[in-house]
């Protein structure tokens, strides 16, 4: 699974991108700091079924603190980008390939209005950041549509001589940008534009392509720089801007302040603070008070403000929304009915997201193809009834596969 973090450059895509995954990436206040795409680790994170057991659970991957599980998810921080993007503008061609295989997008934008179309740094609130939401999501839609159009006429006459539905054409045309033959299907009706592809319009073509987008990449807005609006307006004024912009946009819009979450982060590395990431607060360690100096305090003491308005700095809270509610995922243990413990003694290891709907056979393929095509049964570890392939899996289900040796 990847989440592709996007925006036109210097609104602090990069920022969000580290104080996700702590790792090292250029952080600069202009155009274009980001050539290449970043890859990295970034965490969702769930209330861990160890807490209800009494057992401290040891995660492979990911760690659990508190009672809460971190579940690894992976990022993709692509570079910055302009309008005319579809058309190789600015990094245009590289930004949009690096699209192609995430399953939903985390928009940056400057919500303090102060970073022009171009990227470049101006005067707090003198640009409107709505115009960014619409512009992005026009280019990444030319973009798809450039793709699917390049080989219309080619794929629709093979399609034709093979004799094919205008359904099964689709299918296979789109399996590329990651639409799935349900997913084919429900645009499919929803249009009902008919079966013969050779009638349709270029319009038509447009219509289902930017819904197939909408379907495989939905795209989630990252209000960042809410700081810098906050000494701008104040905090009322900045609730009620983001309200205008929500109401502005199909797209859900989230608070978020990367730049104070970096630094709750590398603080807590150094052990400054007592903070857990996401949590909506945090505190300075007691023999640190005597050291750190007045500006730190000050930086520090406005952190703590902002979350306390917002609840969060919203960097984690942002990638919980993508997974569990936009995406749909649920949270599933493998664990067995006689120990918890995998075969060198670490209690429930694993943790696996799922879409929500799957079933115990759908689970079983997710562990390993053998365990799907021997299955026998499963077993509810929690309530210790079997069950068969077709049960639908419940959020955070410890599930036991049984299968054909």
């Amino acid at each position: 699974m990847k989440i592709g973090v996007v925006g036109k450059p210097n609104v602090g895509k990069s920022t969000f991108f580290k104080s996700s995954t702590l790792k090292e990436v250029d952080i600069q206040n202009f155009p274009f700091t980001t050539i290449n795409a970043n890859l990295g680790v970034g965490y969702v994170r769930i209330k861990c079924v160890c807490k209800e057991l009494g057992r401290q659970c040891n995660p492979r991957v990911g760690f659990c603190t508190e009672g809460f599980r971190y579940i690894p998810v992976e990022l993709v921080d692509v570079a910055g980008l302009v309008p005319g993007a579809h058309e190789g503008k600015g990094m245009g061609n590289q930004f949009l390939n690096d699209l192609i295989f995430c399953n939903a997008l985390v928009h940056i934008i400057d919500v303090s209005g102060g970073t022009n179309e171009k990227g470049e740094s101006i005067q707090i609130g003198t640009y409107n950041p709505a115009n960014d939401i619409k512009f992005l999501e026009e280019e990444i839609d030319l973009w798809l549509i450039g793709l699917v159009k390049k080989n219309w006429r080619k794929f629709v006459r093979t399609s034709k001589m093979q004799k094919e539905k205008g359904i099964e054409a689709l299918t296979k045309q789109l399996s590329n940008i990651n639409l799935t033959e349900k997913e084919t299907i429900r645009i499919y009706e929803q249009f009902d534009f008919g079966d013969d592809l050779t009638q349709w319009t270029d319009e038509q073509i447009d219509q289902f392509v930017i819904e197939a987008r909408k379907t495989t990449k939905p795209i989630i807005i990252g209000a960042n720089k809410i700081d810098k609006l906050i000494d701008k307006d104040g905090i009322q004024k900045t609730k009620e801007k983001l309200k205008e912009l929500q109401s502005a946009t199909e797209s859900k819009v989230m608070p978020i302040f990367a730049e104070g979450e970096l630094a709750l982060r590398n603080a807590q590395k150094a052990r400054i603070i007592d903070y857990l990431y996401g949590e909506e607060s945090f505190e300075i360690k007691e023999d640190k008070l005597t050291v750190l100096n007045n500006e730190q305090k000050q930086a520090l003491a406005k952190i703590k403000n902002i979350m306390d308005d917002f609840g969060s700095t919203g960097v984690l809270k942002i990638l919980n929304y993508v997974i569990f509610d936009v995406l749909d995922y649920i949270s599933i243990y493998p664990a067995g009915t006689k120990s918890l413990c995998d075969k060198k003694g670490n209690v429930l290891p694993d943790v696996f997201l799922m879409k929500n709907g799957s079933t115990a056979i759908d689970f079983a393929y997710k562990l390993h193809t053998d365990f799907g095509d021997k299955f026998i049964r499963a077993v509810n570890v929690k309530t210790k009834q079997i069950i068969g392939k077709d049960y639908v899996l419940k959020d955070k289900d410890m599930i036991e596969i049984i299968a054909d040796k």
